[in-house]
C-alpha cells in the first residue's frame, strides 16, 4: 500500500473524527434532555419499595445525593467534563461505576454481534451469488422469496420461534442465559452452546440484506460488457464469476456493512432481552426506565460511536477496493 493512500485514509479518518465530536455532544445532550422530560422518577426507581413510605424530606435529600435536583444542563455538563477525564459516573440502578457496568457487559454483546455478523456475511454472499447466476430460475425465486420473508419478520418473533422449536420441541439447545443454571463457573463449552440460538437469530435477521444486495450487485456485473467480453474469450463460467463479476458485485456490500450497524445494535438489544443474554441490553432497558443519566448517556454514546466507526470502516473499504472512488471525495 503506497504512502499517499495511507495519507488519504488518515485524512478521511481525521475529518470523520472532527465530525464525530459535535455529533456525540448533541447526542449526549439529547439523552439528558429526553431523560429529564421522562415521567419516570429516578429517586423512586433508586429507592424501590422504600420510597412508598418515605417522607418528602427524605426524598429531597436522596435527590440531592443523586444530583437529580439540578437542571439537566448542569447534570450533562458535569457528566461530560468528568467523562473526558475517564470518569463516567456511578450508575444509580446498578449501584456500580458506569465503566464497570459497561465493561462487564460489552464483551458479551461484542461476542454476540461478531459471531452473528461473521455468519450472516458469508451466508448472504453465497445465497446472493447462487441466485444471481440464473435470474428467474427456481433457485433465484426461492432465495429472494426467503429473503423478503425474513426481512419482514420481527427479530423478537424469530427469537421466540427459535426457542419454541430448538429448546421446547426438540430440546437440543438451551433457551437462554450464558451458562447452565447449575454451573458455578463460566466455561467456553457452555457459552458456545448458549450462543448458538441468539447469534443464529441475529444472523438470520441480517441475512436478507446481504443476500439481496449481493444478488443485485452480481446480477448487474454479469450483464456488463467486461464480463461479456470475458465469456467471449472462452473463459469458464467459474472464472468469469469469481474473477470479474464477484469482485465488482460485492462492492455495494462494503457500504452495507457500515449501514447495518444501527440495525445490528437494535436487533442485538431485542435478541439479548429474549434470550436473557448478559450484554448491554438489560443495562440499557434498566437505565432508561430508571432514568439513570450517567449509564444511559454512556450506553448511547457507545452506540453512536459504533455507528460512526462502522460508516468510516465501510468508506475505507470501499475506497480500497474500488479504484473509481477517491478518498478526497468522501
Amino acid at each position: 500500500m503506497t504512502s499517499p493512500l495511507w495519507g488519504a485514509m488518515a485524512r478521511l479518518a481525521g475529518r470523520r473524527l472532527l465530525f464525530a465530536v459535535p455529533v456525540l455532544l448533541v447526542v449526549t445532550f439529547g439523552v439528558f434532555a429526553i431523560a429529564a422530560a421522562s415521567p419516570f422518577d429516578p429517586v423512586k426507581a433508586y429507592a424501590g419499595a422504600a420510597a412508598l413510605g418515605a417522607d418528602e424530606q427524605t426524598l429531597d435529600r436522596l435527590r440531592a445525593n443523586l444530583g437529580v435536583d439540578q437542571p439537566f444542563t448542569a447534570r450533562w455538563w458535569h457528566w461530560l467534563t468528568s467523562a473526558l477525564s475517564g470518569d463516567f459516573g456511578e450508575s444509580s440502578v446498578m449501584r456500580q461505576p458506569v465503566a464497570q457496568v459497561v465493561g462487564e457487559r460489552l464483551v458479551w454483546s461484542a461476542l454476540l454481534c461478531t459471531v452473528a455478523f461473521a455468519a450472516a456475511v458469508p451466508a448472504g454472499t453465497v445465497l446472493g451469488v447462487l441466485a444471481a447466476r440464473r435470474p428467474g430460475s427456481v433457485l433465484d425465486r426461492a432465495v429472494t422469496s426467503l429473503a423478503y420473508s425474513l426481512e419482514a419478520a420481527p427479530v423478537f418473533w424469530l427469537a421466540l420461534l427459535a426457542i419454541w422449536l430448538f429448546s421446547l420441541r426438540m430440546g437440543v439447545l438451551p433457551a437462554g442465559g450464558l451458562t447452565d443454571t447449575a454451573s458455578e463457573r463460566v466455561t467456553a463449552g457452555q457459552v458456545a452452546s448458549h450462543l448458538v440460538l441468539p447469534a443464529g437469530v441475529l444472523a438470520v435477521s441480517q441475512l436478507p440484506w446481504f443476500t439481496l444486495y449481493v444478488r443485485q450487485g452480481v446480477g448487474d456485473a454479469l450483464a456488463e460488457d467486461p464480463v461479456r467480453g470475458a465469456r467471449a474469450r472462452g473463459l469458464s463460467e467459474r472464472a468469469v464469476l469469481l474473477g470479474h463479476a464477484l469482485r465488482s458485485g460485492l462492492l455495494p456490500v462494503l457500504t452495507l456493512v457500515g449501514s447495518r450497524v444501527p440495525e445490528l445494535i437494535t436487533g442485538a438489544l431485542l435478541v439479548e432481552s429474549v434470550f436473557s443474554w448478559p450484554g448491554i441490553a438489560a443495562a440499557t432497558v434498566e437505565a432508561a426506565t430508571a432514568v439513570d443519566f450517567p449509564l444511559l448517556a454512556a450506553l448511547t454514546t457507545l452506540a453512536t460511536a459504533a455507528v460512526l466507526v462502522g460508516n468510516l470502516l465501510a468508506d475505507l473499504l470501499y475506497g480500497l477496493f474500488d479504484p473509481r472512488v477517491k478518498f478526497s471525495d468522501m
